[in-house]
């Protein structure tokens, strides 16, 4: 199975449809009137159906076992057509369309074994997914003009006795999640440095500034320091968000002292130094943050 540890949980829906056709019109006669040899197709199939999507992962070795929250299945009739909708939702960390599509697959199979009977021309057609949300799916309308800076604060690092890799991890997912690099510094631990790199950058309109490194509780951590007094707005809920994320995954990210808040229409987020704690952070709230700058820039928020 595909490695999900790193996502978050988030709700999650899949609607698919299938299509039974019947070969002739006596047969939906049957199927609403209730007498079809074998019972009630509707109410038979639909059972049916939300046993198939609580079993999808027995069956599809490559799937994740889920917590499904909610399952409904409609019935659509048109001529002979019956559309078969089955929608499934659920709070976790992968999507539900392969639920969906089973559940709904499952469905018109049921209903074939219950109509050939009396139908030789039954038929099951067009199987697809016809909408999904949650996940990377909900992030596509992202403003994709945002810039950053990403500002490595350590003693070691800058005076060249030690390699980078945080800011490098940091980099990384700013590329995969298409904003733009304008700029990546390192300097020592120094509230003044700190502080001056922010009012720069702040200053020559950078959407986004990430400070990795001084979030700890030494002596020389000094980030969150620095620039609490420079933020006009703080966001909690960005740093919660971080901590949440990091303590399912260490004990130790409770000790993190991660900030985030706005100069202006600037972001800025104080993330760990660590490898482990950088990239966590920016797994939690990469790429949903970047839906701040929708409204930062005016857009309505919804």
């Amino acid at each position: 199975m595909i490695d999900i540890t790193p996502k978050t949980s988030t709700l999650r829906m899949a609607t698919a449809r299938a299509v039974v056709v019947a070969g002739r019109a006596e047969t939906l006669g049957a199927i609403q009137n209730q007498t079809v040899p074998k019972g009630d197709v509707f109410a038979v199939s639909r059972a049916i159906g939300l046993l198939a999507v609580k079993k999808t992962a027995d069956l599809l070795p490559s799937c994740h076992p889920i917590p499904i929250e909610y399952t409904d299945i409609e019935y659509e009739i048109d001529g002979l057509e019956i559309r078969i909708l089955c929608t499934v939702k659920a709070i976790c960390k992968t999507g539900v369309e392969v639920e969906a599509v089973h559940g709904a697959s499952v469905v018109a199979l049921n209903m074939y074994d219950m109509l050939k009977p009396i139908d030789k021309g039954i038929e099951i057609q067009r199987i697809k997914l016809v909408e999904k949300r949650g996940g990377k799916s909900d992030f596509r309308d992202q403003p994709k003009d945002i810039s950053a800076v990403v500002v490595v604060c350590s003693d070691l690092i800058s005076a060249g006795k030690k390699e980078d890799k945080t800011g490098q991890i940091i980099v990384e997912k700013l590329r995969q999640s298409q904003v733009t690099l304008a700029d990546y510094v390192v300097i020592p631990d120094d509230e003044a440095l700190i502080q001056a790199q922010a009012e720069q950058y702040q200053g020559r309109g950078v959407d986004l500034i990430i400070y990795t490194g001084g979030t700890g509780l030494s002596e020389r951590d000094v980030t969150p320091e620095a620039l609490k007094p420079l933020l006009h707005r703080r966001i909690p809920g960005i740093a919660e968000a971080i901590r949440s994320y990091g303590q399912n995954r260490t004990p130790y990210a409770m000790l993190s002292r991660s900030v985030a808040g706005v100069i202006g229409r600037t972001l800025v987020l104080a993330l760990p130094g660590s490898t482990g704690g950088a990239r966590d952070s920016m797994e939690a709230i990469f790429p949903a943050v970047l839906h701040i700058f929708k409204i930062l820039k005016g857009f309505r928020h919804d």
